[in-house]
């Protein structure tokens, strides 16, 4: 599940459309300089992310990057196809990046 705060994060069945709102304007604003949703950027595509990734794994992501493309070698492999591009750290609340986890999860 990576490195950081996150241990575990199970969703629930439905979608919580007004916290995916919450997820998607802060998506808008702080993610898309690197991530588009169905393409590759300067950083993966976010459309079927939780195929390949816990959900918990992609919270330490976004809450933890720096100690993530130090520590986990799943990080550190991305990092090195990505062109050693690292994510910025936009010093997000656990609420704030739970948000942008339930936008991911409606691509």
């Amino acid at each position: 599940v990576g490195i950081g705060p996150i241990t575990d994060l199970v969703f629930d069945d439905s979608i919580d459309a007004q916290m995916a709102e919450v997820g998607k304007t802060a998506f808008q604003q702080k993610c898309t300089a690197c991530h588009k949703t169905n393409a590759k950027l300067i950083g993966p595509k976010m459309e079927g992310i939780f195929e390949k990734r816990h959900p918990a794994w992609v919270m330490n992501m976004i809450l933890n990057p720096t100690k993530m493309v130090k520590e986990d070698p799943i990080a550190m492999a991305l990092l090195k196809e990505y062109n050693n591009t690292l994510m910025i750290n936009q010093n997000l609340s656990q609420e704030e990046a739970r948000a942008i986890v339930e936008y991911l999860r409606t691509l």
